[in-house]
This record gives structure tokens, C-alpha cells and sequence, in this order.
């Protein structure tokens, strides 16, 4: 069992930068891919990013690529998405979630297939105004 807490979420203007964390406890982080997902209102939920257990491997939406950076820190139990150049479109609930197979998450994304990662967040709310 893993349990995830995400953190940093808050209003910023458009153009503006955010850092969301997502701190681990229960099992061993290091077991666990991580990613961030998020939902917009009445939207689905949808892929953001991912990192593999030991960092080496990323992963992002075409629509964040080159403007948000996932990280995490294993000494911490913690994964972070660094956001910048925020839209709006980027207001929605962002979710950190755990995953035990990184290709699962990916090649899901790849094929446009659904994935349900092992283990979620409650969800930290980030609002962008124009």
C-alpha cells in the first residue's frame, strides 16, 4: 500500500510558475514509478507526466512538453512537477499516482489505450488566470 498527499497547488496568473509535490509513505518509493495526471471540470482525467523509479526515464503530454518538469527525489519519498508558462487551460485538480511498471504507463499513452496506475493521490487543485 502506498499512500500519496500532494501538495502546492494554489491561483497564479497566466504566464506564471508552480511546483506541485507528492509526498509517498507505506511501501518502498523506490518500487514505484510515479506520475501526475489531471482533471479539468467536466473534462476527463488526463496524463501529464512520468518518471521512472530511479529518474532516468521521462515522460510528458504533448500538451505540458516543454514547459513542465517532473522530478523526484527518493531520499524524500517525493516526485515534483515543476510548471511553468502556465495557460489557462492548465487549471484543473492534479493527482499524483504510483505505478509499479513505468512501460505500463507509457505505452498506455503511446497507443491511447486506458491505464489505471496502482495507487492515487486525493488531488491539489491548480487554478491559472488570464
Amino acid at each position: 500500500q502506498v499512500q500519496l498527499v500532494e501538495s502546492g497547488g494554489g491561483l497564479v496568473q497566466a504566464g506564471g510558475s508552480l511546483r506541485l509535490s507528492c509526498a509517498a509513505s507505506g511501501d518502498t518509493f523506490t518500487n514505484y514509478a510515479m506520475a501526475w495526471f489531471r482533471q479539468a471540470p467536466g473534462k476527463e482525467r488526463e496524463f501529464v507526466a512520468a518518471i521512472s523509479w530511479g529518474g532516468g526515464s521521462t515522460y510528458y503530454a504533448d500538451s505540458v512538453k516543454g514547459r513542465f518538469t517532473i522530478s523526484r527525489e527518493n531520499a524524500k519519498n517525493t516526485v515534483y512537477l515543476q510548471m511553468s508558462s502556465l495557460i489557462p487551460e492548465d487549471t484543473a485538480v492534479y493527482y499524483c499516482a504510483a505505478d509499479l511498471n513505468y512501460a505500463r504507463i507509457t505505452t498506455a499513452q503511446t497507443m491511447g489505450i486506458p491505464h489505471e496506475p496502482d495507487y492515487w493521490g486525493q488531488g491539489t487543485q491548480v487554478t491559472v488566470s488570464s
